[in-house]
């Protein structure tokens, strides 16, 4: 069974790079392009249950595209699964690495993400959602290299 000291599973306030919400491949790219220039890591976090409407497999690739583009980037990739366990477990056939999962089996899932090699974490960290960076017409890297040094030393 996980616990808090499980290291499949991730409490509250885990330690992850400062995270930014992505919806497409260009937001993911232009995280990415600003982290590695920066040398930063960073986290890049779907949208909430976004594993429901967008699925693991899109994930997956645009996760595989973006670090094809920009290669020097270090950074983590979650998939938001809600609480939904279903969402999770195909997360996690699908290769994602880390799930974000909120159910009422975050032990079992977690014992099962373990088995996949893979973590989870239990709540979403704050984050800069590009989306809301895109809809005003503000410049995505701007944003992206603003809120990575801000939270550098976090």
């Amino acid at each position: 069974m996980a616990n808090d000291t499980d290291p499949t599973t991730e409490p509250e306030g885990a330690s992850l790079p400062p995270a930014v919400v992505f919806h497409s491949l260009a937001q993911a790219e232009a995280a990415l392009a600003v982290a590695g220039e920066l040398g930063l890591p960073v986290t890049l976090i779907s949208a909430p249950a976004a594993a429901g409407y967008a699925g693991p497999g899109w994930f997956r690739s645009v996760v595989e595209q973006a670090r094809a583009a920009h290669p020097e980037a270090q950074f983590t990739a979650v998939l938001d699964c809600g609480d939904y366990s279903g969402l999770a477990l195909a997360a996690l056939r699908e290769g994602v690495a880390v799930i974000r999962f909120s159910g009422d089996t975050v032990d079992k899932i977690a014992d099962i993400a373990g088995q996949y090699g893979a973590r989870v974490i239990r709540a979403r960290p704050e984050a800069l959602d590009l989306a809301r960076i895109e809809r005003r017409g503000w410049d995505m890297a701007r944003a992206c290299r603003e809120w990575l040094e801000k939270h550098r030393n976090d």
